[in-house]
């Protein structure tokens, strides 16, 4: 009896074990601004695969501010993470990031914007210059294919503000000397500062007729200065398609939006970071899908 006791102990303290150790992975996860609703949908994502594939998760905020990301791979350090999900402030800043998780022995994969001058394990992220060339395509098309229009960019330095505007420049290239570029501004992809750049558009180039967003947040800021000055004829285009911009695309206050999937990425995030550690091999790059979402 003491025998067959003796070993249900050591297989319950064996599995019990196993589950321990499956409890102590822990995924953390740098977002550059939970403010943002694109990054809140990732996060909630993030969050929920985590808790259903039996992970734990840290999340920290880096609150647009590239020296908080320092910080916060620090404190994802001293928590002894097994895996860092990172979507930084800005992809030339991040290399510094990235060498401290390394140095940790920590793997990384990049989410949404890349990380210049560091190795990652992969990098996930929509095709944002395809994006930005699809937006500023429709754009174009619905001014008649000639005259005056505006850019609105996001960050500067995040690899996702400098992607899209490439494909800007690709559509505008593209379409030759009958469209023109009357301005093009950095809005932090944030609505009051679009907001402020629109109006200073709209009084500075009367004649503009266009104005691509590089996302959903600055493009609401595009249409409220539109409202504000009665110019309901002005084209705005964002991306990311939040809720608030699929309202005014069917309102007919925005022509259009161009659909990331920030849950998926999240989602994929987790899943990659579980093949990795649990040895599989991933891909360095992994795609997901963007559409031109209209009325």
């Amino acid at each position: 009896m003491k025998k067959i006791l003796s070993l249900v102990l050591v297989l319950m303290f064996a599995l019990g074990g196993a589950a321990l150790a499956e409890e102590q992975i822990t995924i953390g996860v740098l977002l550059s601004d939970t403010s943002n609703t694109f990054f809140v949908n990732m996060q909630n994502a993030i969050e929920a695969k985590a808790a259903e594939l039996g992970v734990n998760t840290i999340v920290l905020d880096g609150a647009n501010d590239a020296a908080k990301d320092v910080t916060n791979m620090e404190d994802l350090i001293a928590a002894e993470v097994d895996f860092v999900l990172y979507n930084p402030v800005d992809s030339d800043a991040a290399a510094t990031v990235v060498e401290q998780a390394t140095a940790a022995g920590i793997p990384v994969i990049s989410i949404d914007r890349s990380v210049n001058g560091a190795e990652v394990v992969s990098h996930i992220a929509s095709d944002n210059v395809y994006g930005g060339k699809l937006a500023t395509q429709y754009l174009i098309e619905q001014i008649g294919g000639s005259g005056a229009i505006a850019e609105i960019q996001g960050q500067a330095g995040a690899s996702a503000a400098n992607e899209r505007h490439q494909g800007f420049d690709e559509a505008v290239a593209e379409a030759g000397d009958a469209v023109t570029v009357v301005s093009s501004q950095i809005g932090d992809w944030d609505t009051t500062k679009a907001l402020s750049i629109m109006e200073n558009i709209l009084l500075a180039y009367p004649e503009v007729k266009g104005v691509f967003c590089a996302n959903d947040n600055m493009a609401i800021g595009a249409v409220q200065a539109c409202q504000q000055n009665g110019r309901a004829d002005v084209v705005i285009v964002g991306f990311d398609a939040e809720q608030i911009a699929l309202d005014a695309v069917a309102e007919g206050t925005m022509a259009a939006t161009i659909q990331q999937q920030p849950a998926l990425m999240g989602e994929m995030g987790v899943e990659n970071a579980l093949k990795y550690l649990n040895g599989e091999t991933i891909d360095a790059n992994i795609g997901v899908p963007v559409a031109l979402i209209t009325e």
